[in-house]
């Protein structure tokens, strides 16, 4: 086991004493609940981990009646916030000097976001857009901001638009716009930890093997990727739930690599 390896299991275990982030929710419209996040982190030009957030469309509060868009960053099952828990590990593997505890919330077209180079956004299949959101985040895509699009798939029968919902949503942000299917040997994979193969990428509910597909400015897979799409596969869920004992230390670990990688390359790209 290497030296960084041993970092992010004993963080992950570390994690597991942390107290729960307090949801502050209401139920309302049935299962439905109107959610607020925590105040977001004071800008001070430390990297800060940004959660994008989005219309939802009707059947997107399944979960706990949360939002999609807040997934993984409050759960009804009493786990960690997933990007706390990046930052974590974040903080222990890297000189980043990142935001631990705070975070920010922002909706794609808020001029605010074009303070934080690297975005996240999970449950894509129940993201709504509009022209004037869409315009706002092209922008944002073009001055070389990077996203990670996490936790979604073809789920139907649960009222998910599905790939089909996301590539139209991404159509009006860049018309034309292609999906690339990527392998091991793009550099994002390289950026800190060497990862060779997507075979160690855990799958928590998912069935089959995950697909990672890039956005490329200009659709040109020769320049930079501007977007990462995390389909089929909860990435993010091994964050999450780490600290808890609900996913084994050597899946998050790999997850954890996952995440890493991404921001590093998002951070100098």
């Amino acid at each position: 086991m290497t030296r960084t390896r041993v970092a992010i299991a004993a963080v992950s275990l570390l994690l597991a004493g942390a107290t729960t982030a307090t949801l502050v929710a209401q139920r309302r419209f049935g299962f439905r609940m109107a959610f607020d996040p925590d105040p977001n982190a004071k800008y001070d030009g430390r990297f800060t981990f940004a959660r994008l957030k989005y219309n939802v469309a009707p059947a997107g509060y399944y979960y706990c009646g949360l939002p999609s868009w807040a997934h993984g960053y409050a759960s009804c099952r009493g786990g960690q916030r997933a990007e706390r828990s990046l930052m974590q590990i974040m903080s222990e593997v890297s000189y980043l000097g990142a935001h631990v505890e705070d975070s920010v919330v922002l909706a794609i077209d808020d001029p605010e976001l074009f303070k934080y180079p690297v975005a996240y956004m999970t449950e894509a299949s129940y993201w709504e857009t509009n022209d004037a959101e869409a315009a706002a985040f092209r922008a944002y895509l073009q001055k070389g901001g990077f996203v990670i699009f996490d936790d979604f798939r073809d789920d139907f029968g649960r009222g998910s638009g599905g790939w089909q919902n996301f590539a139209a949503n991404m159509g009006k942000v860049l018309p034309g716009v292609r999906f690339y299917d990527l392998d091991a040997s793009h550099p994002i994979f390289h950026s800190f930890f060497e990862i060779d193969s997507f075979d160690i990428i855990p799958q928590s509910y998912d069935f089959g093997r995950p697909i990672l597909r890039g956005i490329f400015e200009d659709n040109d897979p020769k320049k930079r990727l501007m977007a990462i799409v995390n389909f089929d596969t909860d990435i993010s869920d091994f964050w999450e739930f780490s600290a808890t004992g609900f996913r084994p230390i050597d899946e998050s670990n790999q997850a954890y690599k996952l995440g890493v990688n991404y921001i590093m390359y998002g951070m100098t790209h």
